[in-house]
């Protein structure tokens, strides 16, 4: 087993074989075809002028394209940057010229998005440094034909693991997104730990819905299924019933991502019908074998993932219901990390899986002298040392001199308001500084009973912890960023007025 690991050094480990690395929707690709295909790619962009340190941008979906062209430019050395199919025309254009991106590689349309016509405008505006931006690597391939397979493999035999990997940008929920600099054995070595952790092993099909652009599809999905071997199902279907058959037809063993992005399926008029019944770990709980799903997630430990870390920093093996006392664990710290916790209750972290640095910025500015980042998450840590969220820092609700915690009464909200997504933010006050108010978003905004919650709150919440005021929306009103993140203004604009 390499002790420096190399994207490539990953592949080849499997590079012989026909089991699949990917399936979305009807597309397969296979471990060996991934090789010769990438490879292939790969001699393209070294025709193109790419090479070890070049920065290549990805917009693509999940998908065998986003997999081949990732590990074309990852094994001759250059460095990854995967850019959101979220991004408007002015967020794409900033992050293109931020990341200094040389060479771009992307789909023509996705989900009414015209990324050609989008970025023809980006570019006709000029984007430093961007130099080439293909739609149809078919025409890179063809290019790379007159560059000698020896040639390839020098550049491959010169990567090494401290190398630079890949950029991967937050989502930008606090601020402009900002890129997170991650080498080749950190994001690697970091998986394996995770994979030993979570059970992932070569015999796992992995259904994760997370995008591959954020760090919990590229390296908690795709680079943790390159490590173990396995197989990683993922669906681009905008019809719920396609996705069903596809997880019917595929059979899945484990499960990974956002629990919203599968609520459609749930409501799917034949998803009671369904044999669902292979997924028996992970964390997308409503569309699990009946048998293992939580009757209370929150009595399940929950993760912590951020782009700085190198996906989960929390997270426990443990996945049977937790006693009372640990309701809202998010386990320990995973393995690599150094944790601590300052006495505001804010997370520190420092390691091997930790982030380089910002694109951009020193080092200086994005750690402390002693080489903790400070990852603005409070929490609490029990005896057993596990550990509890309680929210981000500065987003403490300060009411009359007392502090109220948001995640604690969304907790509270989630409880009393069946069906409900509660946001809890403080709002402006002469009297008080801050008042506590919270959005709550329902499938039937009509079915909302104010006296009756306030009454159940009461047994839970102390009195200046309950909300003052309540703005309830249907859940397709919730305002969203284009990262599909919640609006944080937005929902504070719900109560103007």
């Amino acid at each position: 087993m390499p002790t420096d690991p190399t994207i490539l050094s990953e592949l080849r480990r499997h590079a012989h074989s026909e089991h699949p690395l990917l399936i979305c929707d009807s597309e397969r690709l296979t471990y060996a075809e991934a090789d010769r295909r990438s490879a292939a790619l790969a001699r393209g962009l070294l025709a193109a002028g790419a090479g070890k340190g070049t920065h290549v941008g990805l917009l693509y979906p999940n998908g065998g394209s986003f997999v081949i062209a990732m590990l074309a430019a990852a094994r001759i050395g250059a460095v990854v940057v995967p850019l959101s199919t979220f991004s408007t025309a002015t967020e794409l254009r900033a992050q293109l010229a931020s990341a200094d991106i040389e060479i771009l590689l992307s789909t023509n349309v996705y989900r009414g998005n015209d990324y050609r016509s989008r970025l023809a405008d980006i570019c006709a505006a000029n984007v430093p440094g961007l130099r080439r931006v293909c739609f149809h690597t078919e025409e890179l391939v063809r290019l790379g034909e007159v560059v000698d397979v020896a040639e390839l493999a020098a550049c491959e035999d010169a990567v090494d693991g401290h190398d630079v990997l890949a950029i991967v940008y937050t989502s930008g929920s606090t601020g402009p997104p900002k890129g997170a600099v991650h080498t080749h054995a950190s994001l690697l070595a970091h998986q394996r730990n995770l994979n030993e952790i979570r059970g992932l092993t070569a015999a796992d099909r992995l259904f994760c819905n997370s995008p591959f652009f954020w760090i919990g599809g590229f390296a908690f999905a795709l680079l943790a299924t390159l490590v173990a071997g396995s197989t990683l199902i993922c669906s681009n279907a905008t019809d719920p019933g396609l996705t069903l058959d596809l997880l019917e037809t595929e059979r899945p063993t484990i499960t990974n991502g956002f629990v919203a992005g599968i609520a459609g399926l749930t409501r799917h008029p034949d998803f009671g019908r369904r044999d669902l019944s292979s997924m028996r770990r992970g964390n997308l709980y409503p569309i699990m074998a009946a048998d293992v799903r939580p009757a209370d997630p929150e009595l399940r430990h929950n993760m912590l993932g951020m782009t700085e870390g190198g996906s989960v920093v929390l997270l426990s093996g443990d996945d049977t219901d937790q006693p009372e006392s640990r309701r809202g664990s998010y386990g320990k710290p995973a393995p690599g990390f150094d944790t601590k916790l300052l006495e505001s209750g804010e997370l520190c972290i420092r390691g091997a899986p930790l982030m380089q640095h910002y694109y951009g910025r020193r080092r200086e500015e994005c750690f402390d002298a002693d080489g903790w980042f400070h990852t603005g998450d409070l929490f609490r840590v029990d005896a057993d040392g596990f550990y509890y969220f309680l929210g981000r820092a500065g987003a403490m609700i300060k009411t009359a001199g007392a502090n109220v915690t948001p995640a604690e009464v969304e907790q509270a909200l989630g409880a009393v308001v069946p069906g409900a997504a509660a946001f809890v933010i403080g709002l402006p006050d002469t009297e008080r500084g801050q008042i506590v108010a919270a959005v709550l978003a329902l499938d039937d905004p009509s079915s909302f009973d104010e006296p009756a919650t306030r009454a159940r709150l009461r047994e839970l919440l102390s009195a200046y912890k309950i909300p003052q005021r309540f703005a309830v929306i249907s859940t397709a009103e919730l305002p969203l960023r284009s990262s599909g993140k919640i609006d944080l203004p937005g929902l504070a604009a719900l109560f103007e007025g």
